[in-house]
């Protein structure tokens, strides 16, 4: 699910700014979780971030997980950001 996520930032990164819609998200909303998935220790997501991530289809988003770290991407860091959010059982990847 997090990997999902990640993806998803991934594919807003990417897009440039032109939004899309990817897995229930509009990808222009990706950059709210940027800094949450990205770095060494990134800080916990903000609320933005977390709603973005409650309305998004999860595991559509587990079929983007292997672009990540080619974007700057930390698929630990994606993965860890649903629980952060509330969100129990996320899907595995």
């Amino acid at each position: 699910m997090v990997i999902a996520l990640a993806t998803v930032l991934v594919l807003l990164l990417i897009d440039g700014g032109e939004g899309f819609e990817i897995c229930n998200i509009d990808s222009s909303q990706l950059n709210l979780c940027r800094v949450a998935v990205t770095g060494p220790n990134p800080p916990p997501p903000d609320q933005k971030c977390c709603e973005v991530i409650r309305q998004a289809n999860l595991p559509c988003l587990c079929q983007y997980k292997s672009l990540l770290p080619s974007i700057g991407i930390d698929p630990k860091n994606a993965f860890a950001l649903p629980p952060k959010c509330g969100i129990n059982n996320p899907p595995q990847c």
